[in-house]
């Protein structure tokens, strides 16, 4: 069974995974599936705003889809998120691309 097909099945028993959403996202980004990705990262975001990891994706994931605007936006709100929580580590990684896509 392909990966996507296996976090669907998963998802049938859980459907508001976000960790679940988040892989399957990721392989819809691999398969060039960006719309699937985009609802399930706007969903995960939607639902749980401290799910840090989906930002950095959903805004790289943007910007691939020439929505630079739309990314710029989920990159300032998983700064403001990642920097409540007090995590360094994602507000770094958020901020440097970031940073790379307005400068």
């Amino acid at each position: 069974m392909d990966r996507i097909a296996k976090l669907k099945e998963l998802l049938q028993a859980s459907p508001d995974d976000s960790f679940l959403q988040h892989a399957l996202a990721l392989e819809y980004m691999k398969t060039g599936e960006d719309d699937n990705a985009r609802i399930l990262f706007e969903t995960i975001l939607g639902r749980d705003e401290n799910y840090i990891g989906s930002y950095y994706h959903l805004a790289k994931l943007l910007e691939r889809m020439n929505a630079q605007t739309e990314a710029i936006a989920w990159y300032e709100k998983g700064m403001a998120r990642a920097k409540a929580m007090n995590d360094q580590h994602a507000y770094s990684e958020l901020r440097s691309a970031y940073e790379e896509l307005v400068f």
